[in-house]
Order: C-alpha cells, then structure tokens, then sequence
C-alpha cells in the first residue's frame, strides 16, 4: 500500500511540518485539505504557497491527493456551508472546486476529492439532483481541461452517502472518465449492505482514491485502528485484487491534540495489516 495520512488531522502544524513528520514516519504521501492554516484557496499569495507546497512535496518524495472538506473555510458559521445542493450559493462552492482543481493541476496531485453535502431542509429530492448534477458538470469540465481526476466520496448524513447514490450520481452525469469514487473504509462500516472488502471489490478498477480508518457499525465516528470492528488485512487482500495503486490515506480529523504519535500507530498498525494480508 501506499499509504498517505490526512493533514485535517494535524489541525494545529504548520503544513511544513506536517509533511516532514510524514515524511519522517515513512508515509508514502500526504492528503492535503485545502483550509485557511495550511493552504488557503483564497490566500493573495497563493501561487508562491503552492509552488513552496511543492517543492516540499518534491525534495521529500511525497505524492498528494487534494481533499476539500474544510469545516470553516467558506462560512464561519456554518460548517461545510455552502454546497453544491445549496439555492442561493452553491456557485461559492463551485468555486473552491474549480480552485483546488488548478491547485491540484500545480502541485501535480493525482485526485482531488469532494462529496455532495447534506440536503437543504425540505427540498424536493429531483432538484437536489438537479443542483448537484449541475454543480459537478462545471467542476468535470475544469478538471478535463486541467488533466485532473476527481474523485466523488460518499459521505453519511449527505444526499449522497451510498454506493449506490454514487452510481446514480455517475450515470446522470454520462459516466465520466474523469470522475471515480473515493472510497472511505470505514464509511463502507458505517452504513454500506456489503462487508468492506466487498465494497472494494465492487468499485473496482473504477476507485480513484482511499481513506481508511477504524469504525463502527451505524456509527459515523472516525477511530484509530483496532477500536472499531474493521478486519483490516481482508480489506488490505481486496484492495490488491482489483489492482488499487493509489494513495491510502488516514482519515482521522479529530485526532490533532496528538498528531505525530497516531500517524505513528496508523502506519505501523497499517503496515502491519498489510503483512498479514501477504502471508508474512
């Protein structure tokens, strides 16, 4: 596996420190969240960040996906607000996609991935559709330009949070090349009907990118490895069967208070998992 660790789960480093410590612990890459103390979207630097981002990036050999799902970064006040379902400014989140799209295309990231949000509160489920399908043709269009590939997550508690949303999602929008699914391990643990490793399996050759951590059932809580029900080497032994080689990253937000040594555990853990699925 090549294994990545998310920088929403380093709330309080400095990005340069974050991918040094990553470096340092033998992660393979890092999966960067666009946000206001790492790398800000809206920064009047933003190109100069991008390019120092990069040739960090570069001297420490690390490979980067792009993840957009800041609490804060476009409402203050409202976490995760607006969204691609949103009446009145969905074009605010349209925006950030379309900027971490070029971001994405400059730091030379292989996927950036995003989700649909939660649905407004009595809105007709067909103009859901109808806004989301909208709001994902105008970023499609900005990553074909751009060489980039997005990667849609389902997410629990959002309009789409299934596999099989996500397959609708796809279909309506003509079945993209440019669009595969972000598969979140323990989202699959959550609320998916399959076992994990077959939810591997049915995405298939078509899955783009991989978070991954502990969970339970019907609980959408972020764990470390071994405090949820997940039998992690079946979903190591899954990936490997359809031929999955992009990053795999650690998806654990909450866990900032002590960044350095849960990426320690996660990759160790990880890797370890990883023996047991090859027979070692």
């Amino acid at each position: 596996m090549r294994l990545a660790y998310g920088t929403n789960g380093f709330a309080d480093h400095r990005i340069g420190d974050v991918l040094s410590i990553l470096a340092d612990l033998g992660y393979d890459g890092v999966a960067l969240t666009l946000d206001h103390h790492h790398l800000d979207p809206y920064a009047d630097d933003l190109s100069t960040r991008v390019a120092d981002v990069a040739a960090r990036l570069d001297r420490l050999g690390l490979a980067v996906v792009i993840e957009t799902g800041a609490r804060y970064l476009l409402d203050p006040r409202r976490k995760h607000r607006p969204t691609l379902l949103c009446a009145d400014d969905a074009e605010r989140r349209v925006d950030l996609l379309a900027r971490a799209v070029r971001i994405a295309a400059e730091l030379g990231a292989s996927v950036v991935s995003f989700w649909s949000g939660t649905a407004p509160d009595d809105t007709d489920p067909a103009v859901c559709w109808h806004r989301l399908v909208s709001g994902c043709a105008r970023v499609l269009a900005e990553a074909e330009i751009r060489g980039v590939t997005l990667g849609f997550e389902p997410e629990p508690g959002m309009f789409v949070d299934t596999l099989d949303r996500y397959d609708e999602l796809w279909r309506r929008l003509g079945r993209p090349e440019n669009l595969g699914p972000t598969l979140d391990i323990g989202h699959c643990r959550c609320l998916e009907p399959l076992p994990v490793p077959d939810c591997v399996r049915r995405v298939g050759s078509r899955l783009v990118n991989v978070q991954i951590e502990d969970m339970r059932r019907g609980v959408h809580e972020h764990l470390e490895f071994g405090r949820g029900e997940i039998d992690f080497p079946p979903v190591v032994s899954a990936l490997t069967e359809v031929g999955y080689d992009g990053l795999v990253g650690v998806e654990l937000p909450r866990h900032s208070h002590a960044a350095t040594e849960t990426a320690r555990r996660s990759i160790d853990f990880l890797r370890a998992a990883e023996k047991e699925a090859e027979g070692v």
